[in-house]
């Protein structure tokens, strides 16, 4: 029975029991194993969305959380079994609860090693859901580790021609910032006291502890880099992204929509989660001006990379970096409608994004490239496939009435009481990103249809179904936004509390 106390182990561990199942299962068993990869995605998903069903929109969170599991685990360290969610973990569990339902039957296409493929991204998906649950610092980590593994073997074993290479490149680079965020997470046990890892109890009572810090100069903003770093990686901010574009090209087409849809959240909520709570003054600090130049650069340098792209699936990760930049903007500003706007781009890019990795899948599964000079006139023979194309595309630059829209206006209205400036220049990403996804679908769409497509099949009910709700959603939320923002408002106005920003309102 789903309980207050258990329903978010259930969220979080249903899909480890789905892998440890499909251990089980003989590897010649490909239906049954996708089967139960299926059934365990469904049941994550199910106790999610009753998970929302039960949500307070009251609750503020930060530091007073929801469903909460709490249970001694190595006693003598003051480590805890300490889950819990928010306003701001809320979006972010029923996304990655969704996209990796719909990313197994993305799968289905993967014929090689389907065992030990689905074992692996059940455990990355534990792995997701624990990050954004975990309410101990130590237990955190772990979930943090967990996710790295699974997706160093998913790139590196199913991945395209130069998937050892993205896949060493990832592990590099995520390892390097795990290494950072571990040596902040030490501080801040040994700076405390008692010694802890309880994140809210860390929240409650850091200002107390200034008297213990003499022997460290500058303390806070040290912890506060070596947080933001480990963070800035998964964003990815530059200049840390160069994995980035390798391993979304390498990687298989459901690895791709979880890296993009899931995976780059983690870097801004450790943002909003740790180093803002954790450290106001430091955040102060480093808002302006790195957090907001960081921001613009993001849109900026990834709109211009984006443009320059042959292969259609760089041009879709490129793109991620420009979008994550509106995140950093509205986060920098610290106002409420930057703050709602950067959580809600969050949601909104995963849902997008994933939609976009999912229709270059479809077109590579056909046509065996990505090039867009190599197309010419689809539109003609795949019309529905088009269609949904011409969704995505819209949705990703801006199109008011969808959900992209939605989230980047408030990042700008929040941020231009503050930023100005940054802000009118930040705008130029949203012009930039018409001018490369319209010319990439002038390029495949339009036009004579190229003869060698003249017999190309159109998107099947498989494909449609993995895009159907992300694609209705898009429209949902571009019409009527509240529900979702109505989910983190008290969370993100308890945090501009703690900031010393309140007032700053919508």
């Amino acid at each position: 029975m789903l309980t207050a106390t258990n329903i978010l182990s259930w969220i979080t561990f249903t899909p480890l029991i789905g892998a440890a199942l499909i251990l089980l299962l003989p590897g010649r068993k490909v239906k049954a194993i996708r089967g139960v990869a299926v059934l365990a995605t469904a049941l994550s998903l199910l106790f999610s969305l009753v998970l929302l069903s039960r949500f307070d929109n009251a609750g503020r969170g930060i530091t007073e959380f929801q469903f909460v599991a709490q249970r001694d685990w190595i006693q003598a360290f003051s480590i805890q079994y300490y889950m819990g969610i928010d306003g701001l973990s809320l979006p972010l569990v029923i996304l990655t609860t969704l996209l990796s339902f719909l990313c197994i039957f993305a799968s289905f296409g993967i014929e090689r090693w389907v065992k030990a493929y689905m074992a692996l991204f059940l455990l990355l998906e534990t792995g997701m859901l624990g990050v954004f649950c975990s309410l101990d610092l130590f237990l955190f980590y772990v979930f943090w580790e967990v996710m790295l593994l699974p997706m160093y073997f998913l790139i590196g074993i199913w991945g395209g021609p130069r998937r050892e290479y993205a896949a060493i490149k990832f592990f590099l680079y995520t390892l390097l910032g795990s290494v950072l965020m571990l040596l902040g997470i030490l501080a801040l046990y040994f700076a405390s006291e008692p010694h802890t890892f309880n994140l809210p109890q860390l929240i409650l009572t850091s200002s107390q502890w200034s008297g213990n810090l003499i022997w460290v100069p500058y303390f806070w903003k040290i912890v506060f880099v070596l947080f933001f770093i480990g963070f800035a990686i998964k964003v990815p901010i530059f200049p840390f992204h160069t994995w980035l574009p390798d391993a979304h090209v390498e990687a298989p087409t459901a690895v791709s929509v979880i890296l993009a849809g899931v995976l780059l959240k983690m870097g801004t909520y450790g943002i909003l989660r740790v180093n803002y709570p954790l450290f106001p003054e430091a955040a102060h600090w480093f808002a302006y001006p790195f957090l907001i130049t960081l921001g613009v650069i993001n849109i900026v340098y990834g709109s211009l990379c984006a443009m320059a792209q042959t292969d259609l699936k760089k041009l879709v990760a490129y793109s991620s970096i420009g979008h994550m930049g509106f995140c950093l903007i509205g986060m920098a500003a610290m106002t409420s409608q930057g703050f709602h706007g950067a959580v809600l781009q969050m949601w909104n890019h995963g849902l997008i994004t994933g939609q976009l990795f999912l229709l270059v899948g479809v077109v590579y599964d056909r046509a065996h490239h990505r090039d867009l000079d190599g197309f010419g006139g689809l539109a003609a023979a795949m019309p529905i496939y088009a269609g949904m194309v011409s969704l995505a595309f819209m949705a990703s630059l801006g199109l008011p009435g969808l959900a992209g829209f939605v989230s980047e206006a408030l990042c700008f209205l929040g941020a231009w009481p503050v930023f100005p400036a940054s802000t009118a220049l930040s705008v130029s990403g949203v012009v930039l990103g018409a001018a490369y996804f319209l010319w990439a679908f002038q390029r495949v769409f339009l036009g004579p249809l190229n003869p060698k497509y003249e017999k190309i099949s159109e998107i099947n009910g498989r494909e449609l179904f993995t895009l159907a709700p992300l694609a209705l959603l898009t429209v949902l939320i571009g019409v009527y936004p509240m529900p979702i923002l109505n989910w983190m408002t008290a969370t993100l106005n308890h945090l501009q509390e703690i900031l010393g920003v309140a007032g700053r309102g919508m």
